[in-house]
C-alpha cells in the first residue's frame, strides 16, 4: 500500500512533492508526511487524514522551503494511524530521514537491538528501525552506508534517504516493492508509480529488486548490493497526464466504467491479426501445452474473480482442468504443483504481495508462469515466463472496474488460443468464437447504453442493509465480482451465492422486502435459475433480475429487471458485470460514500 515520492532539482520541492502524493491517492493512505531538505537542514512535516491536512499544515509547501525532498503517504499496518507514526520518519541525531514503502518482517529483532545500544523510538512503525541503522552504521559514506543497513531488513521495501551531509542527494532503494526513477533535465524525482510523475517527466527508469538508486540534480547513478554501478534504460511513458484525470466524470470510477468499450478494444484489437491470435511476442509450443495436466488461475481480489470467469471459458475450449486459487491461500497451501502445470497470474499492479508468493512458490516447484498485468515493468511481468498486458491505461479509483473486464477479456483470447494450439476446436468454430470476442467492446457499450434507470434503481435499493448475489455457472462468476464492488464502494453487506446452494442454508436468510440480485445470462441454465427466482420470491424478496435484453419471462417474475445484450456464455462475464458495476456506483453515490477512496481499502496490496 502507500506511495512514496522524491525529488531533486532546482525547483521548491514541496509543491512538487505534495503534487506527487495527491497522485498517490489511489493507493490508500490515512496519514502523509514530506521531509525537505535547505543547505544542510531537514524540515519534516506531517499529518493524519488526508493530503488536504498536510498541505492546510505546511501552506501548500510554502512553509517547508528547499530544493531536495521525500514525501509519503502511509497506510497503517504497524502503529495507529497518527502524526507520529506517519512517515518520513527522522533518526535521533537529525542527520537522516527516510520514506518506506513496504514491510519489515524482522522489525521486532532489529529494534530490540537498537534500543538496547541506546536509540530513542518515537514511533511503533517498522519502518523507523531503517533511519536508526543507517545512523549506527554511517562511516560518511552515504552510499555504503545504505547498502549495510539495508542488508539488515528482511521484507519489501521501496526507501527514499536524505542525509544532511549530502544536500542535494537523495538514496533510493528496492526489494520486493514497486519503485522507479523519474529521469528530467536538471531534477531528477522517484516514485513507487508512475502516476505520480508523469507530469515532470515520462523518461522512467525501473529499479529491480536488490538495486539502489543514487539521484542529484544532474545525474542518476544505479548500483547494486556491492556498490558496482549498472547500466539501465531509460523507458518512455507514452500515456498523457489527462489519461489519470477525470475528465469532466465526477469521479474517477465512472470514467473508468465508461473507458471499458475501448479499454477492452485496445487489450484485443492488437492480439488479432489476418484472423488469428497473437499474444505479444509470446509463443507456446504445442509440445508444452500438450503436457499439462492442468491449469491453476491464481489472484486476489477482483482478479481473482476475473479468474473465476476465465475459467470457464478454458475449461469449455481447452477442455484442460482449471482451479481457481485465492494467492493468499495458495502460497500457504504446500500444492500439488510441478512441470505439467501452468499457473496463470491475474493482477492490476503487477506487485500484489501474495500473488508475487504464490508465483515464486510455484515456480519452485516447476510450474510455467503466464502474467496478466496492467503495469509494464511491474514485479509479476518480470517473474512470469509468458506475460499479456491488458493495456487498460491507468485505473485510479481503488475498485477496479476496466482492469476486471480486461483481464476477463485477454482470459478469453488465452482460452482461445490455447485451444486452436491443441486443436480441440476446428476452424470454423474458431472463427465464430473470435468474432463473439471482437463483439465484446460494442456489447460492453451496449450494456452501459440500454440502462438509463440505474441511477433510480439505486435510489430504490441504497437503504437496504444487506443484498444477495445470486447466479449459476458464469452467472455465478459475475455474482462474485458484482457482490465485492458493492460491499467495497457502499459499505452495504453484499454476499455471491451458487443459486443451487439456496436450499442448502442460504434461502434462511430470506425475508421480506430482502432485495435479491438474481443473474439470468446463462440460457442453457435459464429455467433452474428461474426457480430460484420462484423460490426467494415465495419467500418476500425483492428482485433485481440481470437478463438479456428481449428475456420477457424474466418480467412476469423480477421486481426490476436490467439488460445486457445476449453474448456468447462463456464470454459473457466482461459484458454482464457492467451494469453492476454502475448499481454499486449509485448506490454508493446515493450514500454519500468516497467512491473513489474507500475507507480501509488501497490500489496496490504490497504487504500480505
Amino acid at each position: 500500500m502507500c506511495g512514496i515520492v522524491g525529488y531533486t532539482g532546482m525547483q521548491e520541492a514541496a509543491p512538487i512533492l505534495l503534487d506527487g502524493l495527491k497522485k498517490l491517492e489511489y493507493r490508500g493512505y490515512d496519514s502523509a508526511g514530506i521531509a525537505v531538505m535547505k543547505d544542510e537542514v531537514i524540515c519534516v512535516s506531517k499529518a493524519s487524514g488526508r493530503i488536504a491536512n498536510l498541505c492546510e499544515k505546511t501552506e501548500d509547501g510554502k512553509a517547508v522551503p528547499g530544493c531536495t525532498g521525500i514525501g509519503h503517504t502511509r497506510w497503517a499496518t504497524h502503529g495507529a494511524p497518527t502524526d507520529t507514526n506517519a512517515h518520513p520518519h527522522m533518526s535521533n541525531d537529525g542527520k537522516f530521514v527516510v520514506v518506506h514503502n513496504g514491510i519489515i518482517e524482522n522489525y521486532v529483532t532489529l529494534r530490540e537491538e537498537l534500543i538496547a545500544k541506546g536509540y530513542r523510538f518515537d514511533s511503533q512503525t517498522d519502518t523507523e528501525v531503517i533511519v536508526h541503522l543507517l545512523e549506527m552504521y554511517y562511516d560518511g559514506n552515504l552510499k555504503r552506508t545504505v547498502i549495510k543497513a539495508s542488508s539488515r531488513l528482511q521484507g519489501s521495501y521501496a526507501l527514499g534517504v536524505v542525509c544532511t551531509d549530502e544536500p542535494g542527494k537523495v538514496i533510493a532503494a528496492r526489494e520486493y516493492s514497486p519503485l522507479i526513477i523519474g529521469v528530467g533535465i536538471g531534477e531528477n524525482y522517484f516514485a513507487s508509480d508512475v502516476t505520480a510523475l508523469v507530469s515532470y517527466t515520462r523518461n522512467i527508469i525501473y529499479l529491480e529488486d536488490g538495486e539502489f538508486a543514487e539521484i542529484t540534480k544532474d545525474d542518476v547513478n544505479v548500483f547494486d548490493g556491492t556498490g558496482h554501478t549498472i547500466n539501465k534504460k531509460i523507458n518512455r511513458i507514452t500515456w498523457d497526464i489527462q489519461a489519470a484525470e477525470k475528465g469532466g466524470y465526477e469521479h474517477f470510477m465512472l470514467k473508468e466504467i465508461m473507458e471499458q468499450p475501448g479499454a477492452v478494444k485496445a487489450t484485443i484489437t492488437p492480439r488479432i491479426k489476418d484472423g488469428d491470435i497473437v499474444l505479444d511476442d509470446m509463443d507456446i509450443s504445442e509440445e508444452y501445452l500438450k503436457g499439462i495436466n492442468k491449469i491453476i488461475i491464481t489472484a486476489c481480489g477482483s482478479a481473482y474473480y476475473a479468474g473465476c470467469a476465465g475459467k470457464y471459458a478454458i475449461e469449455s475450449l481447452c477442455r484442460i482442468p482449471v482451479q481457481t486459487e485465492l494467492a493468499s491461500e495458495l502460497r500457504y497451501s504446500n500444492p500439488i504443483i510441478d512441470e505439467h502445470t501452468m499457473l496463470i497470474v491475474l493482477s492490476q499492479s503487477g506487485e500484489t504481495a501474495d500473488t508475487i508468493a504464490a508465483m515464486k512458490e510455484c515456480k519452485a516447484r516447476g510450474a510455467k508462469l503466464m502474467a496478466i498485468v496492467n503495469v509494464v515493468g511491474s514485479t509479476i511481468a518480470k517473474l512470469a515466463d509468458y506475460t499479456i498486458y491488458t493495456w487498460a491505461g491507468p485505473e485510479i479509483a481503488v475498485a477496479t472496474t476496466k482492469g476486471y473486464t480486461t483481464q476477463v477479456a485477454v482470459l478469453d483470447l488465452v482460452a482461445l488460443y490455447i485451444a486452436k494450439k491443441l486443436g480441440r476446436i476446428d476452424e470454423a468454430e474458431f472463427n465464430r468464437l473470435l468474432d463473439e470476442v471482437q463483439r465484446l467492446p460494442k456489447a460492453i457499450q451496449d450494456a452501459l447504453d440500454m440502462n438509463p434507470n440505474i441511477s433510480s434503481l439505486a435510489k430504490k435499493y441504497h437503504k437496504a442493509k444487506a443484498l444477495f448475489f445470486i447466479g449459476r455457472n458464469t452467472d455465478y462468476a459475475v455474482a462474485l465480482e458484482g457482490a465485492l464492488k458493492m460491499k467495497e464502494i457502499s459499505y452495504i453487506h453484499a454476499e455471491s451465492y451458487a443459486a443451487g446452494e439456496l436450499k442448502h442454508g442460504t434461502i434462511a436468510l430470506i425475508e421480506d422486502h430482502q432485495p435479491v440480485i438474481s443473474l439470468c445470462c446463462n440460457k442453457s441454465i435459464l429455467e433452474k435459475t428461474m426457480s430460484n427466482i420462484v423460490e426467494v420470491k415465495a419467500r418476500g424478496a425483492e428482485v433485481l433480475a440481470v437478463t438479456v435484453k428481449d428475456n420477457q419471462k424474466i418480467v412476469s417474475l423480477a421486481d426490476d429487471v436490467i439488460y445486457v445484450p445476449e453474448t456468447e456464455t462463456i464470454f459473457s462475464a466482461a459484458v454482464e458485470i457492467v451494469p453492476l458495476q454502475m448499481l454499486a456506483y449509485y448506490v454508493a453515490k446515493e450514500n454519500g460514500c468516497d467512491i473513489d477512496k474507500p475507507k480501509n481499502l488501497a490500489k496496490s496490496v504490497t504487504v500480505e
